[in-house]
């Protein structure tokens, strides 16, 4: 009984200080929450008006692949900013967002970010269920 006793206890000392390895550091909640706000902007503004491909219509496969390079250069530099790589961002970010309350918290103590942040669309944003590529 004594054994089993010291396992539960050793047990119940683990699970907490395990939560504690994986926490989300706040300096990198704020990186990254930074980092998609702007990129969220830069998107907006980006697809803003169309391209004027015709009602209806799609860009050819070519102006796919121009935009497609044209927006990995741009986030590549925006991401520069913070201190991340495209890379970087899109391994870590959804760990990071995974931490909601850690985000919350970010969020509520710079209420201007805050209003950026919900300003973005949710569809596009990889959250509320979003099948997006998570910027």
């Amino acid at each position: 009984m004594n054994v089993w006793r010291r396992v539960i206890i050793v047990s119940l000392c683990i699970v907490p200080l395990a939560g504690v390895v994986y926490a989300v550091e706040p300096v990198e909640v704020e990186q990254f929450v930074n980092a998609r706000i702007e990129i969220g902007e830069m998107m907006t503004n980006y697809f803003k008006g169309g391209q004027g491909y015709g009602e209806g219509q799609r860009p050819s496969q070519e102006q796919m692949r121009q935009m497609g390079a044209d927006i990995n250069t741009k986030l590549t530099a925006l991401l520069a900013k913070h201190e991340l790589t495209l890379d970087d961002y899109r391994k870590r970010s959804p760990e990071i967002f995974a931490d909601d309350a850690a985000v919350k918290r970010y969020l509520n103590e710079h209420p201007d970010l805050k209003q950026r942040y919900e300003a973005l669309p949710l569809d596009r944003m990889g959250r509320g269920g979003s099948t997006g590529r998570g910027y």
